[in-house]
């Protein structure tokens, strides 16, 4: 006689649907419904009591912001800070301890791995499935953030899921579920948010370094940089005498080859510290030396 049952799955598989559905129902427990006044659909993490952490890219307006809680009682929430360059937002609202929820250790997760995106909407939990498609080392998103891990998810993120859980095999909390470039799915890893949301509870905001520039990508008879197409006079480069036209050919001795490079530099380490800037005026090679401010809160 078989051990599968005669109708439905087959035990192995039946134990492996029973297994899914306890890890989602493991991450709902920490995720609510983002509401807010552009009625666009977004989920967020339960990070402590009384603070909850979105995506901020989904997060279009920081005033009449509303919860979901796993228990189905609304409450309202209000936006603390922004990281843009993390896609980290932290809002507060009287939500309560969260469940407990261990964090998944670095080293643990590897592609192929099972992992689960978890998020919520206005009928309730939303669930997928899939493996890690790609875990790699610390990287820079197109904003400038500097993140801890690249975590690419091999699934179809849906829409109210962004700013929801991401877990791994064992139930334990990788990071918060994105879509990135090419309408992949990304987790910001636990330890990135853990970051930003310190800063944030500090600060009110994430501060990005500042030059006052406009830049665009210049390459020609040899010349390969960063043409300078605007800028503030009251602004670090307008101060240092930066003019209209320069090419910025160098960060401190490092070839400069597009915006991104640049906005990579700009991060909230830089502020305050000084670079020195090689770059190329009416075909005369120059440096100058200017400190890095902080880019005013949006």
């Amino acid at each position: 006689m078989s051990d599968a049952p005669s109708q439905g799955l087959p035990l192995g598989l039946t134990a492996f649907s029973d297994q899914l559905a306890r890890l989602g129902a493991l991450g709902a427990a920490r995720t609510v419904a983002v509401h807010g006044r552009d009625g666009r659909a977004r989920s967020g993490l339960l990070w402590a009591d009384g603070l909850v952490v979105t995506a901020e890219e989904a997060l279009e307006r920081d005033d009449e912001l509303a919860l979901t809680l796993p228990d189905g009682r609304e409450v309202a929430a209000s936006l603390l800070g922004r990281d843009p360059g993390t896609d980290v937002a932290l809002l507060r609202a009287e939500t309560g301890p969260p469940p407990a929820l261990d964090l998944a250790p670095a080293e643990a997760l590897a592609a192929g791995h099972l992992v689960l995106a978890i998020g919520r909407d206005e009928h309730g939990p939303v669930v997928a499935f899939g493996a890690a498609a790609q875990v790699a080392g610390p990287w820079r998103s197109m904003r400038g953030g500097r993140l801890e891990r690249r975590i690419q998810l091999g699934l179809r993120l849906d829409p109210a899921c962004e700013g929801g859980a991401v877990l791994d095999h064992a139930g334990r909390l990788v990071g918060m579920a994105v879509p990135g470039p090419r309408r992949r799915a990304l987790a910001i890893p636990a330890e990135t948010i853990a970051r930003s949301v310190e800063h944030i509870r500090r600060h009110g905001r994430v501060a990005r370094g500042y030059l006052g520039l406009a830049l665009q990508p210049v390459r020609a008879e040899g010349l390969r940089g960063l043409i300078v197409v605007g800028i503030d006079p009251k602004s670090p480069a307008g101060q240092a005498g930066l003019l209209l036209g320069d090419v910025l050919a160098a960060w401190d001795g490092t070839p400069l080859g597009s915006v991104r490079e640049m906005l990579a530099r700009l991060d909230p380490e830089s502020v305050g510290t000084e670079v020195a800037l090689d770059l190329i005026r009416g075909g005369e090679q120059r440096r100058v030396t200017l400190r890095i401010g902080e880019r005013a809160a949006a």
